[in-house]
Protein backbone atom coordinates (compact mmCIF):
# COMPACT_ATOMS: atom_id res chain seq x y z
CA UNK A 1 0.00 0.00 0.00
CA UNK A 2 1.56 3.22 -1.05
CA UNK A 3 2.54 5.78 1.75
CA UNK A 4 -0.57 8.47 1.27
CA UNK A 5 0.47 10.69 3.69
CA UNK A 6 2.47 12.67 1.40
CA UNK A 7 -0.28 13.25 -0.65
CA UNK A 8 -3.12 13.97 1.34
CA UNK A 9 -3.23 18.01 0.33
CA UNK A 10 -2.11 17.60 -3.33
CA UNK A 11 -4.80 17.60 -6.26
CA UNK A 12 -4.37 15.01 -9.60
CA UNK A 13 -2.41 17.30 -10.82
CA UNK A 14 0.30 17.51 -7.68
CA UNK A 15 -0.45 21.04 -6.52
CA UNK A 16 -1.24 21.91 -3.42
CA UNK A 17 -4.91 22.20 -2.67
CA UNK A 18 -6.07 24.37 0.27
CA UNK A 19 -6.62 22.54 3.33
CA UNK A 20 -6.26 22.26 7.15
CA UNK A 21 -2.97 24.22 7.18
CA UNK A 22 -4.41 27.22 5.17
CA UNK A 23 -7.65 27.34 7.50
CA UNK A 24 -5.56 27.37 10.64
CA UNK A 25 -3.28 29.84 9.27
CA UNK A 26 -6.52 32.00 7.74
CA UNK A 27 -8.39 31.84 11.63
CA UNK A 28 -4.71 32.29 13.49
CA UNK A 29 -4.55 35.91 11.70
CA UNK A 30 -8.30 36.85 11.78
CA UNK A 31 -7.82 36.15 15.59
CA UNK A 32 -4.87 38.11 15.92
CA UNK A 33 -6.91 41.23 14.21
CA UNK A 34 -9.55 40.52 16.29
CA UNK A 35 -7.65 40.58 19.26
CA UNK A 36 -5.87 43.71 18.31
CA UNK A 37 -8.58 45.84 17.75
CA UNK A 38 -9.98 44.88 20.91
CA UNK A 39 -7.02 45.59 22.88
CA UNK A 40 -6.73 49.29 24.62
CA UNK A 41 -11.00 48.96 24.81
CA UNK A 42 -10.88 48.25 28.42
CA UNK A 43 -11.88 51.02 30.72
CA UNK A 44 -9.05 53.10 32.18
CA UNK A 45 -8.16 52.27 36.01
CA UNK A 46 -9.90 54.48 37.82
CA UNK A 47 -7.13 56.18 40.30
CA UNK A 48 -8.00 59.23 42.92
CA UNK A 49 -5.78 61.15 44.68
CA UNK A 50 -6.05 60.82 48.31
CA UNK A 51 -2.86 63.07 49.44
CA UNK A 52 -5.20 65.98 50.45
CA UNK A 53 -7.18 64.07 52.65
CA UNK A 54 -4.61 61.68 54.76
CA UNK A 55 -2.42 62.33 57.75
CA UNK A 56 -4.11 66.62 57.76
CA UNK A 57 -6.68 65.02 60.95
CA UNK A 58 -10.60 65.74 59.81
CA UNK A 59 -10.63 67.85 56.68
CA UNK A 60 -13.61 66.85 54.91
CA UNK A 61 -16.78 64.54 55.05
CA UNK A 62 -18.79 62.26 52.62
CA UNK A 63 -20.42 65.20 51.43
CA UNK A 64 -16.91 66.12 49.97
CA UNK A 65 -17.05 63.45 47.74
CA UNK A 66 -18.88 62.46 44.43
CA UNK A 67 -17.90 58.90 44.69
CA UNK A 68 -18.28 56.45 47.34
CA UNK A 69 -14.87 54.66 46.01
CA UNK A 70 -13.27 57.91 46.46
CA UNK A 71 -14.47 58.23 50.39
CA UNK A 72 -12.75 54.31 50.50
CA UNK A 73 -9.37 55.20 49.03
CA UNK A 74 -9.37 57.87 51.22
CA UNK A 75 -10.29 55.58 54.53
CA UNK A 76 -8.11 52.96 53.10
CA UNK A 77 -5.10 55.37 53.00
CA UNK A 78 -5.79 56.07 56.45
CA UNK A 79 -7.68 53.74 58.57
CA UNK A 80 -7.42 55.62 62.21
CA UNK A 81 -10.62 57.54 59.64
CA UNK A 82 -10.01 61.30 60.81
CA UNK A 83 -12.48 62.85 58.89
CA UNK A 84 -14.96 59.79 59.79
CA UNK A 85 -15.93 58.73 57.13
CA UNK A 86 -17.12 55.16 58.45
CA UNK A 87 -19.06 56.24 61.46
CA UNK A 88 -20.26 52.82 62.23
CA UNK A 89 -16.87 50.53 62.15
CA UNK A 90 -17.92 48.48 59.34
CA UNK A 91 -15.11 49.16 57.50
CA UNK A 92 -17.08 51.16 54.48
CA UNK A 93 -16.63 54.69 54.10
CA UNK A 94 -19.67 56.95 52.90
CA UNK A 95 -21.99 54.07 51.71
CA UNK A 96 -24.77 56.28 50.79
CA UNK A 97 -22.71 57.81 47.93
CA UNK A 98 -22.93 57.16 44.36
CA UNK A 99 -21.23 54.61 41.78
CA UNK A 100 -18.73 53.87 41.62
CA UNK A 101 -18.26 51.97 44.59
CA UNK A 102 -15.83 50.05 46.54
CA UNK A 103 -17.13 47.79 49.17
CA UNK A 104 -14.19 46.02 50.20
CA UNK A 105 -13.74 46.50 53.56
CA UNK A 106 -11.10 48.17 55.42
CA UNK A 107 -9.63 46.16 58.57
CA UNK A 108 -10.32 48.16 61.53
CA UNK A 109 -9.57 46.80 64.68
CA UNK A 110 -9.97 50.05 66.72
CA UNK A 111 -12.59 53.01 67.23
CA UNK A 112 -11.76 56.64 67.18
CA UNK A 113 -12.58 59.19 69.22
CA UNK A 114 -14.00 62.60 67.01
CA UNK A 115 -10.83 64.00 66.63
CA UNK A 116 -9.47 60.88 64.92
CA UNK A 117 -7.02 59.31 67.84
CA UNK A 118 -7.44 55.66 68.50
CA UNK A 119 -9.58 54.40 71.66
CA UNK A 120 -7.95 52.01 73.29
CA UNK A 121 -10.07 50.42 75.16
CA UNK A 122 -13.66 50.48 74.11
CA UNK A 123 -16.22 52.81 76.16
CA UNK A 124 -18.11 50.48 77.82
CA UNK A 125 -22.17 51.97 78.70
CA UNK A 126 -22.69 52.54 82.47
CA UNK A 127 -25.51 49.86 83.79
CA UNK A 128 -28.30 51.98 84.77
Amino acid sequence: MPDQSRNIHQGRDNRPRPGRVTSIAVVGVIAAITLTGCAGSEAPERTFDVGPYVHKGHVVDCGAFKAQADAQAVLRANALDPNGLDRDGDGIACPNLPKPTDKKPVRRDFMTDVDGAPIIEPIKPSAT
